[in-house]
């Protein structure tokens, strides 16, 4: 049998410099592939000319680099496009293309489905299908970029808020983290990248160790134990007072701040005593809070919440003191904003060619 071909694509510079060496080609070749892959967003081994023909050849023959595919795209309204992505053994994951003046957003997801039960949250009725490795959480930039380089704006933020809980995958995503933020690779500052967990507390405090490590989001939605278990089920095991203790442990850097978001549910966890203990909760800590009306989901028993009700609750926190922002959803109308990723198939599907780098 013949031997199966090295996946490149998740490799660090390290590894390809090693690589290189093994191959008995010196190191900086293995520099030069890693800046074609990364900072070029070249994806054909044979394009690669600052590489010997030799080695192009042998990349050829004994390695791969592997996008996710681009199966179908679902344009929105507003400019947004969600993607449903095909990785290399037919499972789907979904990415979202976020379009701003200056910028865009790219919403990734780093498992195919999800294991966290979020009772409001689309993707949770899929389960876990499977972790992502670090390469197919970067080829979703990669591929997500290539199919926008006309449209391309010159910043990219990256948020981990797409399907799956990172910290229950830590390591490919912190991976695919360091080699989104290289400045010898693909550049997006670790500013410009933000993990959101629902709340995995061993993953908050070991994340909070590392030396190069994205913004911090937590999945909040509810001021009390018995509201927040009936809606996350995860904070029996990770309650509140530990989830916030773990927060004020958490070292920021200058001019950084925790996130928290907090999505309203009609009649649920939207009234101004709701606001009232939210803003107790995050007295003294150094946090945003992001406000997202719930995004409907087919088959759930909640409702977004009534328009009266969304700015008594930011005045409340605001006049706390507390930075909270009314967040508009992108792409509603094809199922790509926040909670509505489920690999579905949705009207409108425009297929995506393969992108040449």
């Amino acid at each position: 049998m013949p031997a199966m071909p090295i996946e490149l694509l998740g490799f660090e510079l390290e590894e390809f410099r090693r690589l290189a060496q093994q191959w008995g080609e010196p190191a900086y070749r293995g520099s030069q592939l890693y800046h074609a892959l990364y900072a070029e967003g070249r994806r054909e081994f044979s394009r690669m000319t600052s590489l010997s023909r030799a080695l192009r050849a042998r990349l050829e023959r004994d390695a791969a680099a592997t996008w996710p595919q681009l199966a179908r795209r679902y344009p929105s309204a507003d400019g947004s496009i969600r993607y449903l992505l095909q990785l290399g053994d037919g499972k789907t994951i979904e990415t979202v293309w976020m379009p701003e003046k200056n910028r865009q957003t790219l919403c990734l997801s780093t498992q195919a489905g999800c294991a966290v039960d979020c009772r409001f949250c689309a993707t949770a009725r899929l389960g876990l299908v499977r972790n992502l490795s670090a390469g197919e959480i970067v080829g979703q930039v990669l591929a997500v970029l290539a199919d926008n380089r006309q449209r391309r704006r010159p910043r990219t933020n990256v948020v981990l808020m797409g399907q799956g809980e990172p910290l229950l995958n830590y390591e490919p995503t912190l991976k695919a983290v360091r080699l989104l933020a290289d400045p010898q690779g693909m550049n997006i500052p670790l500013l410009r990248i933000t993990l959101s967990t629902s709340g995995i507390i061993p993953g908050i405090r070991r994340l909070a160790r590392e030396d190069r490590r994205p913004k911090l989001g937590v999945s909040l939605n509810a001021t009390t134990d018995e509201q927040r278990t009936a809606i996350m089920p995860l904070n029996r095991k990770y309650p509140l007072g530990e989830l916030f203790a773990a927060c004020r442990a958490y070292p920021l850097r200058p001019r950084e701040r925790l996130t928290f978001e907090y999505v309203l549910l009609g009649g649920f966890n939207d009234t101004p005593e709701d606001a009232r203990r939210l803003a107790r909760l995050t007295r003294g800590l150094r946090c945003k809070v992001n406000l997202i009306p719930w995004n409907p989901v087919p088959g759930l028993p909640y409702r977004a919440p009534a328009d009266a009700a969304l700015e008594p609750f930011q005045k409340i926190l605001r006049r706390a003191g507390l930075l909270a922002f009314l967040r508009c959803s992108r792409g509603q109308d094809v199922s790509a904003a926040c909670g509505q990723l489920a690999s579905l198939t949705t009207p409108s599907p425009q297929p995506s060619p393969a992108s040449a780098g």
